[in-house]
């Protein structure tokens, strides 16, 4: 990897299951991620992948180690294995890094029942046995633990992102 990259802004194809990482107009990689399965939208309850203009409003966990379990925002000081995934079979497994996403468009993905950042939609990492490309999470943008270890380093708070269709 290319630990100079200064990523300008991100951008998020949900129809291809993609993140893309933007530097002076040109992409510098892309990496696969998997989106909600219950599609896209904005409705706070829906488990739906927000669209449209956000930023990266807070990143957390940047000294925590891969595999790092996160719940409501706080290191839970467990590193993900499957035997923890089996004591606790109905966790929605936030690992590594977050990244935490604000809307801009007021009535579209901020404020109201559709804000964001109040339904807690992330960019994280998940189990490595999750498939990537493939729409399964509950509406955050999941994605490998070392993709997002990586891109969590690459940008910056406030780094624009762009979820798309």
């Amino acid at each position: 990897m290319q630990a100079s990259i200064q990523v300008r802004y991100l951008h998020i194809s949900i129809s291809d299951q993609t993140l893309s990482a933007i530097e002076d107009q040109q992409k510098v990689f892309e990496f696969s991620v998997s989106t909600a399965l219950n599609g896209h939208g904005c409705e706070q309850g829906s488990g739906k992948t927000p669209v449209g203009k956000h930023y990266i409003r807070a990143k957390i966990g940047g000294s925590e180690p891969l595999n790092a379990v996160f719940v409501a925002r706080r290191a839970t000081g467990e590193i993900y294995s499957e035997k923890l995934a089996q004591q606790f079979p109905k966790r929605d497994w936030i690992l590594s890094r977050i990244l935490w996403l604000c809307g801009q468009e007021v009535g579209v993905n901020r404020l109201g029942g559709v804000d964001s950042m109040a339904r807690y939609i992330y960019i994280h990492g998940t189990p490595d046995s999750e498939p990537m490309g493939v729409p399964k999470s509950h509406g955050c943008v999941r994605m490998r633990n070392t993709d997002v270890v990586t891109l969590f380093d690459w940008v910056p708070v406030g780094c624009p992102v762009m979820i798309e269709v």
